[in-house]
């Protein structure tokens, strides 16, 4: 075994106060700026130490990328390639062997060793690289390493490194009585010239804005200055897009590469390899370069000040890939990479003073992100997440949104604690729903199936497109993958191999056969059902609109094959209010959905009223949630419920629902006028008082109804009589009668609905009567409508005996000559009342 020779990176002068600090007290904080080469340097230094023996180093990174090029990079500083002194493990790809003495992990293995073993068997020193990008599996990691040195392993060596970090937090959360040392080295960087390039398309904050100000600034820099360019996206599909528009614009001798995740090994390793001989190189990446790695030849750095964050979303119980701005440490980092091996440059895509309003640090993903496999570990550890040493707790409704999900999954009880199943779940790299889906389908033929669904939904879409070209249906990617002859024109080979490859390794991982490759795919939407039984979704009103279980509206393109589907289930949703769209579901048989819900479907009969029929119904249905996903009318049975329910479509059609005859209608404009006069202390029954004391006189006479059609049976009349009480009738009738003696003999119905109460009848019929009648002991006269014998109106007055004395005269002429055969006195007060023979003109 080769030793490292020294190299002249500026982390070399901190060595020895490192080693002093680790063998004292067996813990640190590395405080190394970016370029000070801590990530390959301090791992070879240590690993001779008499402390370590012959134990392991155990190194993490937050990235596959910057695990792989660590690695590397320090076994060719031994002379050696990886898998020898050192090596290095992810969850897809490893290079270890019997000799390893440093092996480079991304942080979530780290979690499943120590589930595995917690004493950490053969490890001395435990290094969290690149500590300030704050992952969930960095924290947790931290925090279960520190348990097991606190109670099992005091002679553990715990070493936390970073560039841009809150030092005495840190060292704090270390340390036991007291803070961890610190020991600080400066960086190697070269003076950045910072430029800030805001422009008004960029300014708005849209993706395609951003991406034409990025290719401008690009195309600028590679015209102005040498050496490479780092060109820094929010996402894959901005990258993409920047690429293609810089590959048709550049020179023949510019390559242009892109760097994110989910690229292959080889495409990654292109993008960091330095340039050939009179070649230039623009490199357009996501935060995956921005720390850890070393991009060799970048003198400039073009930086969006955006990036792609998993956003946990409370009240959806559903992660979001939202974009957003950087902070400024992150901003640092970025422009760092231009320092790097010379004097260089950095252009920024936004303002100085929008700057001065970024946040200092990037949040926590323990703050951000779902947090359902943190806490699942947390209890497979047995530990609450409130008991662990994290430096930031996550927030109370991310914690309930996960213990919530955790228990509907089965991998908890409903005390927190772990099951079984839980622990098995602990076993799969993945999140816990989709551990949740492979551990119910291995009994069964489905366990392939559910290991090729994972593979796929863990990777990101295969399918590449504008959201609205691109099928939802998740069995088509399915089919895609176990297929080997099956296309599509807008899925990437490499991607799908890769996927098949991930679905072996987790079929290798669960003991599950992969039946030759063969699964039914029309199982899918069952399968699903155990990774998002929260998501299940029924059809509803427009061609691709559906319901979730937790009442959140979703939908797919109008033309996409699941939009005729009348159940699904999500798998990958996006956006949150209103109706957010569907990027990955499958369609599910409402009988699978039936028996695998058994337990939680709600079976009630309802009574509600119907807009569409405007009438109570009553129904039995089976619910799940927000879900109807049956119902089945049934007659409507009289009760309390349905009264209500009448009395609120009563309430809200102003009383028109009622049936309102003229009797009633006269009898209530008679209580108005006794009672607006002062004359009788009764409540007050007009219309809107009616109406808001409705529940009082209405609710007892609906003891049987069972419909609409039973307001029409009832009795109105006798409800506002019931309202004054009844006692009070003689008395009412006595100051507002219903009726008036004529001279002639005749009862005339006073007409209460008019603006003032009146009576009709012939002028003959009111021979002999000097004054105008009056009620409410004469206070209020009533008017007079005369009529002719032909029932057409003579006079209107409420002064009959002005009017015999007045108009009267030039009255009777006309009333001669038209009806001679009558008798028209001069003197009519005196005058034998004529008697009616014909039906008076209805009132």
């Amino acid at each position: 075994m080769r030793d490292a020779g020294l190299t002249d990176l500026p982390v070399e002068a901190a060595i020895g106060e490192l080693r002093l600090a680790l063998a004292d007290r067996g813990i640190a904080v590395l405080s190394a700026s970016p370029g000070a080469g801590k990530t390959t340097v301090v791992p070879l230094r240590l690993f001779h130490e008499s402390w370590l023996g012959t134990q392991q180093i155990l190194m993490l990174e937050p990235r596959r990328l910057a695990t792989r090029a660590a690695a590397q990079r320090m076994a060719s500083l031994l002379g050696e390639t990886a898998g020898a002194t050192v090596g290095y493990r992810t969850k897809t790809d490893r290079a270890v062997g019997p000799e390893t003495r440093i092996e480079v992990v991304t942080e979530g293995i780290l979690t499943r060793r120590l589930q595995r073993d917690p004493e950490l068997t053969g490890v001395g020193l435990v290094i969290f690289d690149e500590f300030h990008e704050r992952s969930l599996q960095a924290d947790l990691g931290l925090a279960l390493t520190l348990d097991v040195r606190a109670a099992l392993r005091p002679d553990l060596r715990v070493l936390v490194m970073s560039a841009t970090l809150d030092i005495d937090r840190v060292a704090g959360l270390l340390g036991d009585d007291e803070p961890a040392p610190v020991v600080e080295a400066s960086g190697r960087t070269f003076a950045v010239d910072i430029e800030w390039a805001q422009s008004s398309r960029a300014a708005t904050g849209s993706a395609g804005s951003i991406e034409s100000a990025a290719v401008a600034q690009t195309l600028g820099a590679l015209d102005r200055f040498d050496g490479d360019v780092l060109v820094f996206m929010a996402g894959a599909a901005q990258i993409r897009r920047v690429v293609s528009d810089l590959q048709n614009a550049v020179a023949r001798t510019v390559d242009i590469r892109p760097l994110f995740g989910a690229l292959s090994a080889a495409e990654q390793d292109a993008a960091l390899r330095p340039s050939p001989s009179g070649r230039r190189k623009v490199v357009v990446a996501t935060d995956i370069a921005e720390s850890s790695l070393t991009v060799e030849g970048v003198r400039t750095v073009v930086d969006s000040g955006r990036r792609r964050v998993m956003r946990h979303d409370p009240r959806t119980g559903m992660g979001r890939l939202t974009t957003t701005n950087t902070s400024k440490a992150s901003a640092d980092q970025r422009s760092g990479r231009a320092g790097r091996e010379a004097p260089g440059q950095a252009i920024r895509l936004w303002s100085v003073s929008e700057h001065a309003s970024r946040a200092s640090y990037d949040r926590p993903e323990v703050q951000l992100a779902d947090i359902a496999g943190f806490v699942l570990e947390a209890a497979c550890w047995g530990a609450a997440v409130g008991e662990l040493a994290l430096l930031d707790q996550p927030d109370e409704s991310s914690l309930a949104t996960a213990r919530t999900l955790l228990v509907s999954l089965g991998a908890l009880d409903h005390a927190g604690r772990i099951t079984p199943k839980g622990r098995t779940m602990t076993g799969l790299p993945l999140h816990p729903r989709l551990a949740s889906m492979i551990v119910d389908a291995k009994p069964g033929p489905d366990g392939w199936l559910a290991c090729v669904a994972a593979a796929i939904l863990e990777s990101g879409d295969i399918i590449r497109g504008r959201p609205d070209d691109v099928p939802a249906d998740l069995g088509l990617r399915i089919a895609l993958v176990v297929e080997r002859d099956r296309h599509h024109p807008q899925a990437a080979g490499h991607n799908i191999a890769q996927v098949r490859n991930d679905a072996r390794d987790l079929a290798r991982r669960a003991k599950i056969d992969p039946q030759g490759g063969g699964v039914d795919v029309g199982r899918l939407g069952a399968v699903l059902l155990s990774a998002y039984p929260d998501r299940v979704a029924l059809k509803r009103s427009g061609r691709g609109r559906f319901l979730m279980r937790s009442g959140q509206g979703a939908a797919v393109s109008e033309r996409d094959t699941l939009a005729g589907e009348e159940c699904v289930v999500v798998a990958d949703l996006d956006g949150a209010g209103g109706d957010a769209r569907i990027r990955l579901a499958a369609a599910v048989d409402l009988s699978d959905v039936l028996e695998t819900f058994g337990h939680h479907i709600e079976r009630r009969t309802l009574t509600v009223w119907d807009d569409r029929r405007g009438d109570v119904v009553s129904k039995d249905e089976e619910v799940l949630d927000a879900l109807t996903l049956s119902s089945v009318g049934r007659p409507v049975v009289a009760s309390p419920d349905v009264a209500a329910l009448l009395i609120d479509a009563v309430r809200a059609s102003d009383l028109q629902l009622l049936r309102w005859t003229d009797a009633a209608r006269r009898l209530q404009s008679r209580i108005e006028l006794a009672r607006s006069a002062g004359r009788l202390d009764v409540a007050a029954v007009d219309d809107d008082n009616l109406a808001a004391e409705i529940d009082d006189w209405l609710g007892p006479l609906l003891r049987k109804a069972t419909s609409v059609a039973d307001l029409a049976h009832v009795d109105l009349v006798g409800a506002l009589l019931g309202r004054i009480g009844w006692h009070r009738r003689s008395e009412l009738d006595r100051l507002v009668p219903e009726q008036w003696l004529l001279p002639s003999g005749r009862m005339a119905t006073i007409d209460y609905t008019r603006e003032r109460p009146t009576i009709s009848g012939r002028v003959q019929e009111f021979f002999g009567s000097p004054m105008t009648p009056s009620i409410l002991d004469g206070a209020v006269p009533l008017t007079v409508e005369l009529m002719s014998p032909a029932n057409r109106p003579v006079q209107v007055t409420a002064d009959l005996a002005g009017f015999w004395t007045g108009s009267w005269h030039d009255v009777r002429k006309d009333m001669a000559g038209r009806y001679p055969k009558h008798r028209w006195p001069e003197d009519p007060t005196t005058a034998e009342p004529g008697v009616s023979t014909r039906r008076p003109r209805p009132s």
